[in-house]
């Protein structure tokens, strides 16, 4: 487990990962809308091009094909994006959700605040 900080009453988790800070938006979320917020925060075409961006500069490995394809289709309707399906389809490091006690969506820092 990471360390947590507290914002507006929430505890929200941060993990270390590869030196760099990973923020917990299922914690930000909580009470909310929960993942709900975070799907459709990933249906949004700005959001897509947004991570993409990030990862184009940061991953060396992403898949930019694949992320052309996600972001021709972000904003429609029929439209739907976990993070799960983008992690698994583009390599992206940005993003990443894991199961069990610790789980949840964590974002790199600068997409955490984008969320935000």
């Amino acid at each position: 487990m990471g360390k947590k900080i507290k914002v507006e009453n929430k505890e929200i988790g941060i993990q270390i990962i590869n030196e760099s800070e990973y923020i917990s938006l299922t914690d930000m979320v909580r009470g909310d809308e929960g993942s709900d917020h975070i799907r459709n925060w990933l249906r949004n075409r700005n959001t897509v091009e947004f991570i993409g961006l990030w990862e184009t500069i940061h991953n060396p490995d992403f898949k930019g094909v694949e992320f052309d394809s996600f972001r021709k289709e972000a904003g429609l309707n029929s439209f739907n994006l976990t993070p799960k399906k983008w992690v698994k389809a583009t390599n992206a490091i940005g993003i990443y959700s894991k199961s069990g006690r610790y789980g949840g969506t964590y974002a790199h820092k600068d997409i955490a605040f984008e969320f935000g």
